[in-house]
């Protein structure tokens, strides 16, 4: 345990992985010091440094000069006066030199069937597309909502959108038509595109019937259809339109040419799904996302053209539009995308699919490797996963127990795995281990991307100390930064630039070892003040998830008469493990054994499913209203993957 400054965290002796010398062969970056060496130009440089990478893109006209902008005043801007399209770089530039029969995209679809497009045939389909949302009367700068499941149409819309300069905003198709209604009014979209029906995990959501209802204040939005099921949906003539008719209507051309965008112009606002408030409008433009997520694609996940690569996550995320669409596609690759849920049918579909199809690099989250470890490991032991030789996780802090799983079974102690840190509002990876030049260590995001300079700050702004946990910032603009909330430039202001002035706030907590690798300690909203201490939330739910009989954890604070705030533990055990008093003895000694006494739950309630929301989240606005008490003004739970959790939370309430 290492106490600095009041901030109390758990620090585990944890194994150490050194770059596997075959990896040092063949990686984009081989070594530490060549690390080191580019890490060094790109924040004494970074004109020089991004100027360079840029010029990959194609540029209809370059730019006169690559940044300006300081955080001071929340401004930014790069490669000012240039010109390109980003579908143009996703697809044209690739057909044009050479690789028109090279697979873009292999779906995969939740029954089995699948469809592959060459980046030939997914230029055709997204120009013809695009035309006809021409004949929509969809223009530049319009904005258009994407509620579409999975299918091979999502890319395809969100990539046309981009070659014709419209701002896309896609939603999750499991969002509630609430949820719904307020991104699509929020954007101020004049069209949506939606399917019939989607299909999730052998249930049928009804995506139209939710845009309908969505939108019954506004009946003049037009509608453009997928019927993604063979099922009857109700349609308004003049109103609403099928994909397929569209795109076969008579005359429509196979040709289009692509919108000239400035290279801050907008690509796409995406809604973050934050657990308080309104829900923020993030708005990224063209250019320096797309040289950043093209980058960072390449050089973290270490592509090669002969790798088939696959991120897991939806494509209604930004992880799915930054690696699993524009940075996979920028770079060339063959990505594979999958239709449904990791878990069905069965519990090995993940397993199953990257055997079948020999995937080389696997990107997901903590949280489906979670429900795996829930299940029998001879669910991936019955594979052959030999293909693999490079592994990804996302979303949240992985941790060492999972790290390790991972490690072990996924990966066969021979794949490097990149555990990447970054937000809706950073378009792509900030901080990840390089895999062929930096160090592993299970439970740490490893060091900085390029042009990024953290900085891990006390209260009053100064500088950390090292192993001294405190709030994480970035000193410096890296090119794929937002650029601002969408129809709320003050809100952006005052959310990431006010707290530590010249800084960008990520409202994470994190500190920074020795080898100046950082470990992220949780939100800074996910502290506990008790007993005059601050405990961090990610490090009491570490020591829980060590016991062997957990699977998972989330604790939130409660009003408490002596401390001030208490611990709440909602805890999800391992299959087979029986609930008990005796049980909560054993949990309650193993974090006192782990941490300390301080640091030990006050209430431990054991539930069956943990309350998450539809992109895997825990949602602890919930939990929080559970474990105050708050149970009357528990707010909107459309978010949760699966509303119903909520009644057995309430009712099992310590």
């Amino acid at each position: 345990m290492v106490t600095e400054r009041g901030m109390i965290f758990a620090v585990d002796e944890v194994r150490q992985f050194a770059p596997f010398e075959e990896w040092r062969s063949r990686a984009h970056i081989k070594s530490l010091a060549r690390y080191q060496e580019m890490y060094k130009r790109s924040i004494e440089d970074p004109e020089g440094f991004w100027g360079e990478y840029a010029k990959e893109l194609h540029w209809f006209k370059k730019w006169d000069h690559v940044y300006e902008g300081e955080f001071a005043k929340a401004r930014v801007k790069w490669f000012v006066g240039g010109k390109l399209n980003a579908a143009y770089n996703c697809l044209d530039r690739h057909v044009q030199s050479g690789q028109r029969d090279r697979v873009a995209l292999l779906w995969i679809g939740e029954s089995g069937e699948n469809r592959t497009y060459t980046y030939g045939e997914l230029h055709h389909e997204v120009c013809r597309f695009s035309n006809a949302l021409k004949k929509l009367g969809i223009r530049k700068g319009d904005r258009v909502a994407i509620y579409l499941p999975m299918i091979p149409e999502f890319p395809i819309a969100m990539l046309a959108c981009a070659r014709i300069g419209a701002i896309h905003s896609v939603v999750f198709f499991g969002f509630s038509a609430e949820s719904l209604r307020e991104r699509i009014n929020g954007c101020q979209a004049s069209l949506v595109i939606t399917s019939n029906y989607a299909a999730s995990g052998g249930n049928v959501v009804q995506s139209k019937r939710n845009v309908d209802i969505a939108l019954e204040e506004f009946p003049r939005i037009k509608r453009v259809v997928v019927r993604s099921l063979e099922k009857e949906v109700e349609m308004v003539d003049g109103r609403d339109c099928f994909w397929d008719e569209l795109m076969n209507q008579e005359g429509l051309s196979s040709s289009c040419d692509p919108e000239e965008m400035d290279a801050e112009d907008p690509l796409f606002i995406l809604y973050t799904s934050g657990s308080t408030g309104k829900p923020k409008g993030v708005l990224h433009t063209t250019a320096g996302y797309l040289l950043h997520v093209k980058k960072s694609f390449e050089w973290v996940f270490d592509y090669h053209p002969e790798d088939l690569y696959w991120c897991t996550e939806d494509f209604s995320w930004i992880i799915g539009h930054s690696y699993g669409l524009y940075g996979p596609l920028s770079a060339g690759a063959t990505l594979l995308m999958m239709e449904g849920v990791p878990y069905y049918p069965k519990p090995d579909r993940l397993w199953e699919i990257i055997e079948k199809y020999r995937v080389n690099i696997f990107y997901t989250t903590p949280a489906v490797l979670r429900f795996c470890m829930r299940e029998r490991v001879e669910w991936v032991q019955r594979h052959d996963l030999s293909s693999l030789r490079l592994l990804g996780s996302v979303s949240e802090p992985i941790g060492p127990k999972t790290w390790m799983w991972y490690f072990t079974h996924v990966g066969m102690e021979r794949c490097p795995i990149v555990d990447t840190w970054w937000q809706t509002e950073t378009g792509g990876i900030l901080i990840a281990p390089l895999p062929g030049a930096v160090t592993l260590k299970p439970g740490s995001v490893g060091l900085p991307f390029f042009g990024v300079e953290p900085a891990i700050l006390r209260e009053d702004g100064t500088e950390c100390e090292i192993n001294e946990g405190g709030y994480l910032g970035v000193r410096k603009p890296w090119p794929g930064m937002m650029r601002t909330v969408f129809d709320a430039p003050e809100r952006f202001r005052e959310t990431y630039f006010v707290q530590f002035p010249g800084n960008y706030f990520t409202g994470d907590r994190a500190s920074k070892d020795e080898d100046g690798h950082i470990w992220l300690l949780g939100r800074v909203d996910d502290v506990i003040h008790s007993s005059g201490y601050r405990l961090g939330t990610q490090e009491i739910e570490n020591a829980l998830v060590s016991h062997e009989t957990v699977a998972e954890v989330a604790v939130v604070p409660f009003p408490h008469p002596v401390k001030g705030q208490g611990i709440y533990a909602f805890v999800t055990l391992r299959p087979g493990i029986d609930k008990s008093e005796e049980l909560k003895k054993a949990l309650v000694g193993h974090v006192l054994k782990k941490i300390g006494s301080i640091a030990v739950p006050d209430k431990i309630q054991f539930v069956d499913v943990l309350s998450k929301t539809l992109s895997g989240k825990i949602m602890r606005r919930i939990l929080r209203k559970v474990a105050t008490g708050d149970l009357q003004n528990l707010g909107d739970v459309s978010a949760l993957a699966n509303p119903a959790v909520v009644e057995e939370l309430v009712k099992g309430r310590q």
